[in-house]
């Protein structure tokens, strides 16, 4: 067992749970049109469930507008159906016969600090997947220390660099959550 595989295995666990976090922080409104804003939602389309990047092109023209343009313009109606189903969004689109347009209506207080309350949830989620990853590594070190496949400094000096990652990411973490909710409670 070789205590640096332990520690870089830990680093990369560390490092999807930040990517995950950024990319669950771009799907939140900010007040502003953002094509990741829907992202999450799923199309019928030919028969089956597709993500709305693989039916249309998404594209924000305006700071207040999305547009949805289909590759093929039989898929506008579920399009627009998909989006005014996914009641996560609360959007209301219309559409010309050729693209959905979808108005993003400006954010009230209440809804601002609501947002900044699901922030903090992804946050959370996000140390702990970093905590169980974290946990995972030392056991393995403790595991592999009570095998004497390592010494008890080695596994210490991972267990250090373990926990100087750790806070690495979960400061990167707090920077990312404080700039997200400082742009939506900005008017």
């Amino acid at each position: 067992m070789n205590p640096s595989n332990v520690t870089k295995q830990a680093e990369t666990a560390f490092e999807a749970a930040l990517e995950h976090l950024k990319n669950e922080l771009t799907r939140l409104r900010t007040g502003r049109a953002h094509p990741g804003m829907l992202d999450s939602v799923m199309v019928e389309a030919y028969g089956t469930q597709m993500p709305i990047h693989q039916v249309g092109t998404v594209a924000a023209p305006e700071s207040q507008l999305l547009q949805i343009t289909p590759y093929d313009p039989n898929n506008l109606q579920a399009i627009a159906t998909a989006i005014r189903n996914n009641q996560s969004l609360g959007f209301n689109p219309s559409d010309d016969g050729r693209v959905v347009r979808v108005q993003i209506p400006p954010l009230t207080e209440e809804r601002r600090r609501e947002i900044a309350k699901q922030i903090s949830e992804k946050v959370e989620e996000a140390l702990i997947r970093m905590r169980n990853s974290r946990h995972e590594a030392i056991r393995q070190l403790d595991s592999a220390k009570k095998d004497k496949q390592i010494s008890e400094d080695d596994a210490r000096r991972s267990e250090k660099s373990i926990d100087e990652s750790f806070n690495h990411f979960r400061d990167l973490m707090d920077s990312a959550a404080k700039a997200k909710e400082s742009e939506i409670l900005t008017i």
